[in-house]
């Protein structure tokens, strides 16, 4: 895509700061009557440099994209990250990549965007390189919200591993999501009564365990729903998952993809005497979720 304004940066989450950076990137490829592009990176770099640290992502690369799509992003350009390109100089990065490869005419980027080898490069530096061949760079500042704290990925996972679904979202724009391919489970949710979608936590950051008020977006409806996030104690204690129990949906979502949005915490996770004891809390669990999803 030839001259393209685009909007560098991670943008894992693509929450209201990030958006910022989008929306001006958005208004410049408009103005100049541009294509409008993303350059970003796969996997994250902290996969690469840190691959034993727990599963830290809001939104995975297929999340990501649909998210960037929605926004009006014209392309996106996924760069692979790998330990080799990571060695890339900051100058490389600009005149080979940017420029030689991706032919871009503008770039826009957050106060704090930093590349190439050893985090080598910054805004002053990207300015200087893109001057050196008349191509025009824009610098965001800062995003507070309206208490003055910093829009941020690392504020927003805070946020999930406290449960705090409100201030998740006040930051996102939206409500939190996990999506995926609905998994076979042992179906012992169908001997109790409460039937359950089960999906993988694959990279997600963990959100807080715990019992969930939460919608479920498949083939085009939103449906309300209950959710578990956790190692489900009283059964086997082992396997992280999510187990969704779809309230007035009848048919077989096996094999098919779904959206999971979070809006509000219920309860932690606990371990009950039986069954039938968990059967009675899901009972309650599903008439607070409704409650709170009304």
């Amino acid at each position: 895509m030839q001259s393209a304004v685009v909007a560098l940066g991670n943008f894992d989450g693509v929450h209201l700061g990030h958006q910022v950076v989008l929306q001006k990137a958005r208004e410049q490829a408009r103005k100049h009557n541009k294509p409008f592009g993303v350059v970003t990176f796969e996997p994250h770099p902290r996969s690469i440099f840190a691959p034993a640290d727990a599963p830290f992502r809001i939104t995975p690369a297929h999340t990501k994209r649909r998210i960037l799509a929605d926004l009006g992003v014209d392309a996106c350009f996924e760069i692979p990250f790998t330990y080799e390109f990571s060695k890339l100089t900051a100058e490389k990065f600009v005149e080979d990549l940017l420029i030689g490869q991706l032919h871009v005419s503008h770039a826009v980027a957050g106060h704090d965007f930093v590349f190439g080898h050893k985090r080598g490069g910054d805004m002053r530096l990207l300015k200087q390189l893109m001057k050196k061949h008349q191509l025009h760079v824009d610098e965001v500042s800062p995003v507070y919200d309206a208490t003055h704290v910093l829009w941020s990925s690392t504020r927003i996972r805070e946020y999930l591993q406290k449960g705090d679904l409100k201030n998740a979202a006040a930051a996102l724009g939206r409500n939190w999501e996990m999506e995926g391919i609905v998994q076979r489970g042992a179906q012992r949710g169908r001997t109790i009564g409460f039937p359950t979608a089960n999906l993988s936590l694959d990279d997600y950051q963990r959100p807080r365990f715990g019992v969930y008020a939460v919608t479920v977006n498949h083939a085009g409806k939103q449906y309300k729903a209950v959710a578990n996030i956790g190692t489900r104690p009283t059964v086997d204690g082992e396997r992280e998952s999510l187990e969704v129990h779809i309230f007035d949906f009848v048919g077989d979502l096996y094999e098919q993809s779904v959206r999971v949005g979070f809006v509000d915490f219920i309860r932690p996770e606990q371990r009950f005497e039986g069954l039938e004891a968990l059967k009675d809390q899901i009972k309650q669990d599903c008439l607070v979720a409704k409650r709170m999803l009304a």
